[in-house]
This record gives structure tokens, sequence and C-alpha cells, in this order.
């Protein structure tokens, strides 16, 4: 069942984005060669503790971790560790959310750690500007298929394809809500969306195949051909007038991320 969400109860969602907003804002201001997942994990941590939230990814279902941070060719659910050092040249997904006053907020960006090279440039803004394109479709009126198809054509068109097996969903008082959300499908498919409801939408993207599979850590998921991957994300609510990114500030301009 859908869930449309009361102004009061998006203004709260929002506090919540703009917390996930800050915490993924400082962690790529950290990244660099040589920082640790693990580092970058108990940093958001600690931070979301500090303004009285708990990280919403924590024991969900049994992960180890705060944030997912996932290397070059690894999609998502990649697990923190002292171990895992990025490098120059790596780019790094970080997929962050917390719980904070009964509701969560969910957003992602994949960042370069230095210098990366220009294929892993075009990946990055390629992804991203399909996440901004499946904003643009956040009307009310629209159906969930009109999100889905945007992201897909401008990824493909591009040469890059769009993972199957994971997929956006809505969001509210519980992580994972109706409806899924592919970033594959039809225009005019699909409910309809109407006030109120929230969407996390977030496409990931591979340079090679789209099939991936997951490791022996039953969590990190992989690009079966080894190609890399980017993974983008946003909470966007459905208004009267148009789309509401609930992971960053009102006043935010410009690129989604």
């Amino acid at each position: 069942m859908v869930i449309c969400k009361s102004t009061a109860e998006l203004e709260k969602m929002h506090r919540a984005g703009l917390l996930v907003w800050e915490v993924l804002e400082k962690m790529r201001a950290m990244v660099r060669p040589g920082i640790s997942t693990k580092d970058l994990d108990e940093f958001a941590e600690a931070y979301t503790a500090e303004h009285r939230a708990k990280p919403a990814f924590k024991g969900y279902r049994g992960y180890p971790g705060s944030v997912c941070t996932s290397i070059n060719d690894e999609v998502v659910h990649g697990i923190p560790s002292p171990a895992r050092k990025v490098r120059e040249g790596d780019i790094l997904s970080m997929d962050f959310g917390v719980l904070m006053d009964g509701y969560y907020g969910d957003a992602a960006l994949t960042v370069p750690v230095g210098k990366i090279a220009p294929e892993r440039e075009k990946l990055l803004r390629v992804t991203r500007e399909s996440l901004e394109r499946g904003i643009e479709k956040v009307r009310a009126g629209n159906r969930l298929g009109d999100i889905s198809s945007a992201v897909q054509q401008w990824v493909e068109r591009n040469g890059y394809s769009v993972v199957r097996e994971f997929v956006g969903h809505g969001i509210g008082t519980k992580m994972h809500e109706d409806p899924q959300l592919p970033n594959y499908g039809s225009p005019g498919q699909g409910p309809r969306l109407q006030e109120g409801m929230v969407l996390a939408i977030e496409p990931m993207v591979n340079s090679g195949s789209p099939a991936v599979k997951v490791l022996e850590d039953d969590w990190t998921a992989v690009t079966a051909d080894g190609s890399d991957s980017a993974h983008f994300e946003h909470t966007v609510a459905v208004t009267a007038n148009g789309p509401w990114i609930l992971t960053r500030p009102r006043e935010a301009t410009g690129p989604v991320w």
C-alpha cells in the first residue's frame, strides 16, 4: 500500500533528509587516497548520534555498518572495513540513511578519489544526470514508469546499463515502503503519482553488462563482468509544485549532487 504523507510529515522527513545530506557532504570532503571505508563509517555514526538520530542501515537485516561503501566494480552494499582503503583513481559510492523523529531519509552519491580516468568521470556524470531526469518526472499525475523510463533512456543513450536486481522504493516511517521503483520501464505505466508520495530514486549504473552477483559476505554486490558501477540517490516528495528533494537544502541549486 502506498502511503501519502501530510505536509507536517514531509517537514519531518526533510529534517531527516538534511542530516543525511550533511553527513554525505562531509564524507565527500573526507575522501582522499589512503582513507579507509571504516573511517568514513565511524564518522557517519558519530555525527548522526550527535544529532540525536540513528543510522538507518546498521543492523538492518543484519547489515554491520552505518554506510554502504562500494568501490569501483562494487554496485551496492559494500561493508566498511579498516582494511579497505581507497586509492588514487578509484570511485567510491556512499549510501547512507538515518532514522530521525520517526522518519527515514536515504541518499547516495559516488565520488572520485583524487584524479580519475575520463571514462569514470563520464560514468559518474551520466549516472547523476539520470537521477536528475528521473526527479524531473516526479509530478502529480505522472506514472511511476515515467521515472523509470527517464532513467533508463538516459543511461542507455550514453552506452551504459541499469542494474535490474536492485531498485528504488517508497520511504517514510519505514526504510522500504511501497512502491518499488525500478530504474527501467515504460512511460505511462505503473501507479499514478499523487501528492504526498515519497520515493527514494536511486539509479545504479554499470559501464558494462547490467548483471551483478553477491559476494560471499552475503552483502556486497559487484558487477558480473568486473566493469565499474556508480550510484546516486535522493529522497523525493511529490508536491503540488513539483518534485521536492528532501535530502538536500531547499535553497540548493544546480546539479542534484
